[in-house]
């Protein structure tokens, strides 16, 4: 549910573990292009929800939207 970004079935943060499950199935063998897509809508939600509510911190977006969908075993450092 935009501009809240929260799901339309459960009411939780969206993503929320169903919709995870449902972009990793969907995504599957494309982790590159599953992040591209979740940065994308960070943004977008970065946007909205900043407009409802001025401490939207970027760190705890990253963290909804991409923090999970990193590889396994993935630590980010190069």
């Amino acid at each position: 549910m935009r501009p809240l970004w929260r799901c339309r079935g459960c009411g939780a943060e969206w993503p929320c573990q169903p919709a995870r499950l449902a972009l990793l199935v969907e995504y599957r063998g494309d982790r590159t292009g599953l992040l591209v897509y979740l940065a994308t809508l960070m943004a977008e939600a970065g946007a909205h929800l900043s407009q409802l509510n001025a401490d939207v911190a970027p760190e705890k977006l990253a963290g909804r939207f991409l923090g999970w969908a990193r590889a396994r075993g993935s630590d980010g450092r190069a």
